[in-house]
């Protein structure tokens, strides 16, 4: 199987990278860096396709600057958008496939019961994005859908990995920096390891080059599939869980800071966003008999990967996927 695979400069992309080399010798990945293919030059894009004849796309690049997208919305298109219309009008082309990964933020996140207790979205749901993040990322969905490619649409959550710009490393350093935090409360959701979605995409994969048929497998498997770790939680849990666990195996270097909740009102920012982006994962683990870990065992896995001596400053990132303060 030969395979494109997109975005190794950011988190999914690079956990796919190291990931990937564990399928069968046979399998040849070709995984140019930003430099090599622009994803916004759409002749570029093609031409790397065309010379490469992939049977398999993997695209876990976006743009994802949610923020920034709301004054560069050209730019998100390019990439959210159109990038993966081309990558899905050739692989029809080629009859390859297409995995591409997608958000919560397609949605409005106001799903609720009677009691207003925040209820899961499934694949049926109708979509509502909030911001130009989220539009065009629900642009490039409908793209593929309507290209009539062999597709997987794997819609996930609240990625971080320590690796890259994630809330998960940008919490860390605050954490050594600061003696108080403040975090939003209200906005619920499932944290998401780069890693841990990078090793079930893999399962995934394995079941496709297994299959006697890979026509027939796309025909019975492919479609919209809601890619998440179980159990909920919000910003301020989460920041509280980091800073717990980095707390208790000596990464901080000083005393955990305190750390308060506070609403999203109070955090102004150019975008909104949903207040519940819960996903249920039901179709998947259907589908594909995946083990789904709680988030708080798939956060213990990547802190015990942070290589840090407390002596050591943390160089990263101030930008956050979460708001906090």
């Amino acid at each position: 199987m030969r395979i494109l695979l997109t975005g190794t400069s950011g988190q999914l992309g690079h956990a796919l990278l190291s990931h990937l080399p564990r399928l069968p010798a046979t399998t040849i990945v070709l995984a140019p860096q930003r430099a090599e293919l622009d994803l916004s030059n759409a002749t570029q894009l093609r031409q790397c396709i065309t010379d490469f004849k992939p049977d398999l796309i993997i695209n876990p690049a976006a743009y994802t600057a949610v923020d920034l997208a709301e004054s560069e919305a050209e730019k998100a298109n390019a990439i959210n958008a159109i990038a993966p219309a081309i990558m899905a009008e050739e692989a029809r082309k080629l009859g390859a496939g297409l995995i591409h990964y997608s958000t919560d933020y397609v949605f409005s996140g106001d799903k609720s019961d009677a009691e207003g207790n925040w209820q899961a979205y499934t694949e049926a749901d109708a979509t509502g994005p909030l911001n130009v993040y989220g539009k065009t990322k629900l642009a490039g969905e409908q793209a593929i859908v309507a290209s009539g490619c062999q597709h997987l649409i794997l819609r996930t959550s609240w990625v971080y990995s320590n690796f890259g710009k994630n809330f998960f490393l940008t919490m860390l350093k605050l954490a050594r920096e600061r003696d108080q935090l403040r975090v939003v409360n209200d906005q619920w959701g499932t944290p998401n390891s780069a890693d841990w979605l990078a090793a079930a995409t893999c399962e995934i994969l394995a079941q496709l080059q297994q299959a006697q048929d890979a026509a027939a497998w796309w025909q019975q498997f492919g479609g919209v599939y809601h890619f998440s770790a179980s159990g909920k939680t919000n910003w301020f849990a989460f920041a509280s869980a980091i800073i717990e666990l980095a707390d208790q195996q000596n990464k901080l270097g000083k005393a955990a800071p305190q750390i308060s909740g506070i609403p999203a009102s109070e955090y102004p920012v150019p975008a909104r966003r949903p207040h519940n982006s819960l996903l249920s994962t039901e179709k998947l683990q259907a589908a594909f008999g995946l083990s789904i870990p709680d988030w708080r065992i798939t956060l213990d896995a990547c802190m015990q990967g942070v290589q840090l001596s407390v002596s050591e400053p943390l160089h990263l990132t101030t930008q956050a996927q979460g708001q906090a303060k």
